[in-house]
């Protein structure tokens, strides 16, 4: 059996963007290179690895189980050139950082900022997910740090507390409850709302809690982007929960005001986290140092 590191990491990419194409683009060859590698591959190993679909592709048992093999092992080479970068010139490498839309929007710009100034020669990767996807990819390999909410279930992986998240209302100004020191959710459910969409991990947070209380928020609007939210809830169109950190920089500017929400479900709290199943590159681990540095909130 005769794969190259291309081969691997073709593969990777494939199981990653799903389709042939995308693949072959991500790995600079053309798709009927790609064709011709995969064939190979199963050619050698005496099976099929992909099943061909109508929209795209996805592994066999054979290609799952090729598709672990290939990202511990392009996981070792990126900690082997990581490690080595410092013997030469050029860039060390690159670090795959995942976070949730608040983690993203709100923490890490600034946290990381410190630590490219001084690391002129390592690139960050910053993608956003859902704090549940976020630790899925953590398992998967598919990134080297995550930053997710509490709110999920860590036990297989290494997570540390990082930084205070919690959520508040957003309301209008002139909004009957929004010179109160502190709401709960019940208090909100008679009113319209605005809000990410329907699938967004927030949304799907903020309709488990109104379950539990026997109703559920009468959507007005739903949007991707939080100061979109933000400018609808000012505007008097709904009331809306967001982070607070998102809240503190948008809402003056919308005209609205943000009041904490005193529901323990509100009160979460960022983790830090690594899958620990294996040692970090030098520059990923040098970068996870410099945000457990920052756990107390500090740029």
């Amino acid at each position: 059996m005769r794969f190259d590191l291309t081969d691997l990491q073709l593969f990777a990419h494939i199981l990653d963007c799903g389709t042939l194409t995308a693949a072959a683009a991500r790995s600079h060859m053309t798709l009927a290179s790609a064709s011709e590698r995969v064939r190979g591959m199963e050619e050698q190993l005496g099976c099929a690895l992909l099943t061909r679909q109508a929209r795209g592709v996805r592994p066999t048992a054979a290609g799952h189980t090729l598709g672990q093999h290939a990202r511990a092992v392009l996981a070792q080479m990126q900690r082997l050139r990581g490690d080595m970068a410092e013997y030469g010139a050029g860039l060390a490498g690159h670090v795959r950082l995942c976070g949730n839309t608040s983690a993203v929007s709100e923490h890490l710009p600034l946290a990381v900022a410190g630590f490219l100034r001084s690391h002129p020669r390592v690139a960050i990767d910053i993608q956003e997910h859902s704090s549940a996807e976020v630790l899925d990819r953590l398992r998967q390999g598919l990134c080297d740090i995550g930053v997710a909410s509490d709110a999920q279930d860590t036990r297989d992986l290494q997570a540390m507390p990082w930084r205070p998240d919690p959520l508040v209302a957003v309301l209008a100004r002139g909004h009957r409850l929004a010179r109160r020191r502190q709401l709960r959710l019940h208090d909100l459910l008679q009113e319209d709302w605005v809000g990410m969409p329907h699938d967004a991990a927030l949304q799907a947070l903020v309709r488990q809690q109104a379950t539990l209380l026997g109703g559920q928020p009468r959507w007005r609007a739903q949007l991707e982007h939080l100061d979109s939210i933000c400018q609808l809830a000012g505007q008097g169109v709904g009331v809306a929960v967001m982070p607070a950190a998102a809240a503190a920089r948008l809402a003056a500017a919308c005209g609205a005001r943000a009041v904490p929400l005193a529901d323990a479900w509100a009160r979460r709290q960022l983790l830090l986290c690594t899958a620990g199943t294996q040692p970090l590159a030098a520059h990923a681990r040098q970068l996870l140092q410099h945000l457990q540095a920052q756990a107390a909130g500090e740029p």
